[in-house]
């Protein structure tokens, strides 16, 4: 088994406004900078061994700070933890979003259906549990991967049976939700506490 703790990236200025990002690459901003180094602080209790990031900006910026407080090579990317492509909803506030797409189930045109994010998620986090087991020791590898919030959400569902998240739940940047993977399996832990 690999140890996956997935962080949502720190705050960004359109995180800020509740404006949808999606594929735009958006830095963090300073409070964004505060929610990595928060971040890595909790993380900072454990052993982890590599960390990975969505080529987004925002989330590799996280991850090398992540990285650097915690004496860890510079973040490996990997594209498929990237946002969700929103396609006609990018740069909308959430709000104008919701009354024009109903909910975050409807794909707007050019944009990723839930599903789709779910499942090139999975596919990376399969890449990086075969890579960890062929370099690992017997012991389970810890990896830390920074991605986005929808990538999160889809795969917290997918690992809770459709129970998580529930309605209205937030995932605040900069937090961790940790996983057991394996070829073809994830499996939900505990939650950290922020």
């Amino acid at each position: 088994m690999t140890l996956i703790t997935l962080v949502r990236h720190g705050q960004t200025d359109w995180n800020l406004e509740r404006r949808i990002q999606g594929s735009t690459d958006i830095p963090l901003n300073e409070t964004g900078r505060a929610d990595a180094l928060a971040a890595a602080e909790l993380l900072s209790a454990g052993t982890h061994h590599a960390v990975y990031a969505s080529p987004l900006v925002r989330a590799q910026e996280t991850a090398g700070i992540i990285a650097g407080h915690l004496g860890l090579d510079a973040p490996l990317t990997t594209r498929d933890m990237r946002e969700r492509e929103f396609g006609e909803g990018e740069g909308m506030l959430v709000a104008d979003y919701l009354e024009r797409f109903t909910d975050w189930h409807s794909a707007p045109p050019g944009a990723e259906s839930l599903e789709m994010v779910r499942d090139r998620a999975l596919g990376a986090l399969d890449v990086i549990a075969r890579t960890s087991r062929r370099r690992s020791t017997p012991a389970a590898e810890s990896i830390i991967v920074v991605t986005h919030g929808g990538v999160i959400r889809s795969l917290l569902n997918h690992a809770s049976g459709g129970t998580l998240p529930r309605e209205g739940d937030i995932l605040r940047n900069g937090s961790l939700h940790r996983f057991e993977a394996a070829p073809g399996l994830l499996r939900l832990l505990e939650p950290i506490p922020a």
